[in-house]
């Protein structure tokens, strides 16, 4: 099979698409023939090797985490799932024509591989920060880099609990944050003020790593009050880096859920394939996405 890999920890160019074995499910794993898989942030800071203690690994390794497919062999202990199911979840090197899975839910109806692969780690990450933040309903939370995956879910779930959301992203991002039901306001000079004049902040989500920490904290009053998921140094001021995944399969759940009731949606905003994985990479640590990038397999 075709499978995307790196030797060596560095830059995009580390990539290659390479044949490697099949892999196969062990106990309480399925396989998948994946349609597409997932890129996110946390792919290239593993490249990169910037979180080996979360995430420990042996090179030559796989890349990515996020897949959707058709199931074509079942593990051991797995009830519930037959093959050929169509399946979303998290697993192990899925940037590759088969991959293993730990945690996956049926795709809901209607959805296609494209849009199933870039919800996992997205919403197992916004709903784990928003949990971890403390902001309650009738509260406002301001989001940093609102316009990605990450964001997106963020704003829409938030909203769904009944808490008001503030977005800041890039000019050409406001009209979605707006149809996200934000209020919006891009960085730049005077984008702390802005923020102030759009309402009282009680909790803020650092999602980019844009170096606005103080801001936020500023803007909350409380550096217990600001989690971010993208800046190794938050913790040197007082904020929380949340880097630890919660419940996988509870986040597959709820995702299901959300969409089957219409009340989550993430657009693509761009796919690629296997052979333009360090083209996805490039453009990922590049930021300014409105909703998700994924790899068609």
């Amino acid at each position: 099979m075709r499978k995307v890999s790196f030797a060596r920890f560095g830059g995009p160019d580390v990539l290659r698409l390479i044949d490697a074995e099949e892999p196969h499910a062990g106990p309480g794993q399925v396989r998948v023939a994946v349609r597409a898989a997932g890129v996110n942030p946390v792919d290239w800071r593993i490249r990169e090797g910037q979180l080996l203690a979360a995430h420990p690994i042996e090179l030559p390794s796989g890349v990515g985490l996020d897949a959707a497919g058709v199931v074509d062999e079942v593990g051991e202990d797995v009830e519930g799932i037959e093959t050929g199911d169509h399946v979303f979840g998290e697993g192990s090197d899925t940037y590759a024509e088969f991959a293993v899975l730990s945690a996956w839910a049926r795709m809901p109806a209607d959805l296609t591989f494209e849009e199933a692969a870039g919800y996992p780690s997205v919403m197992e990450t916004a709903l784990r920060v928003i949990r971890e933040v403390g902001v309650r309903p009738g509260q406002t939370l301001l989001v940093s880099g609102a316009s990605g995956g990450v964001g997106s879910a963020v704003l829409q779930v938030a909203r769904h609990e009944g808490i008001a959301v503030i977005g800041v992203a890039g000019p050409a991002n406001q009209d979605y944050l707006h149809s996200l039901g934000a209020a919006a306001t891009t960085y730049g000079r005077g984008w702390v003020e802005r923020v102030r004049r759009l309402g009282q902040v009680d909790a803020a989500l650092d999602l980019a790593g844009s170096g606005v920490i103080r801001e936020l904290v500023e803007l909350t009053g409380d550096p217990g009050k600001v989690v971010s998921i993208a800046d190794l140094r938050a913790p040197d001021l007082g904020v929380r880096f949340s880097g630890a995944a919660g419940s996988m399969p509870d986040a597959l759940a709820e995702t299901a859920r959300l969409i089957t009731r219409g009340e989550l949606h993430i657009p693509v905003e761009k796919t690629y394939t296997l052979a333009d994985a360090a083209a996805a990479h490039t453009d990922s640590q590049a930021g300014h996405a409105r909703g998700r990038r994924v790899l068609t397999i």
